[in-house]
């Protein structure tokens, strides 16, 4: 390669990196709100079994989306806070290790690029050159895959499941409040099932896989939890045990 073609591809690679960032991030959010759709819709799907009150509906409703909300984001601040903690145990132990051992280090660094197929002296003098550029920062990255400037915030992390999780459940509120009693829950089902359909497509697409066999699989799994929940609540319902 060229030194053009070097040039070129050192400039791209981050961009590169930036894009698949960005992408995993709006997967997670197609995720919360596919989250948002489907719990919401199966609680108020399954109290419109038991009643046309508009507000019985509203109360169920109005508390499945505050606690699924605060449920996705307390989810995901405990799970991104230990895995932040995993990776900051993991950074001072190879800062300690650098500090402390650094022939070692750089003949591990060296064996790394070696077993990737570099000969010998080009492995180590790759491994002098990173190292003396950025030691802890090429350990990092050849020995466990994790860049010291892109560990994900709890607190970002947790508002932004939130977010996606409310605004998938915007879908099946306004569906189940806005039309009359009759066609409500019949209408309910229709536009979140089409929903549904949607993110898993997208989420497919994002993830570069099959969209139509994850919109099928997103679909039947939506329609069965509403199904479940209107069933439940109609049986209730006629058992006199809701009144």
């Amino acid at each position: 390669m060229d030194s053009t073609g070097a040039a070129t591809l050192h400039e791209n690679e981050p961009h590169h990196s930036d894009i698949a960032h960005r992408l995993n991030w709006l997967r997670a959010g197609v995720l919360g709100a596919n989250d948002g759709i489907v719990s919401v819709a199966a609680v108020v799907v399954g109290v419109a079994g038991v009643t046309t009150d508009s507000g019985p509906i509203l109360v169920a409703g109005t508390a499945a989306v505050v606690g699924g909300a605060i449920s996705m984001a307390l989810g995901e601040y405990v799970s991104v806070s230990s895995q932040k903690d995993s990776q900051h145990a993991l950074i001072e132990k190879e800062r300690r290790e650098l500090a402390e051992q650094p022939e070692e280090e750089l003949e591990e660094l060296a064996a790394i690029y070696q077993g990737k197929g570099l000969s010998a002296d080009t492995a180590r003098t790759v491994a002098r050159e990173l190292t003396a550029h950025d030691a802890l920062g090429a350990h990092l990255s050849a020995e466990l895959n994790i860049d010291e400037t892109d560990i994900v915030s709890p607190w970002h992390a947790a508002i932004a499941s939130a977010i996606a999780f409310l605004i998938g459940a915007i879908l099946p509120m306004l569906a189940i409040l806005l039309p009359p009693d009759n066609i409500r829950v019949p209408l309910t089902f229709v536009a979140v099932l089409v929903a549904l359909a949607a993110t898993g497509a997208l989420g497919a697409w994002i993830g570069g896989g099959s969209k139509l066999k994850a919109a099928v699989r997103v679909v039947i799994g939506g329609a069965l939890a509403l199904i479940a929940t209107f069933l439940i609540g109609n049986l209730l319902g006629a058992s006199g045990i809701v009144a």
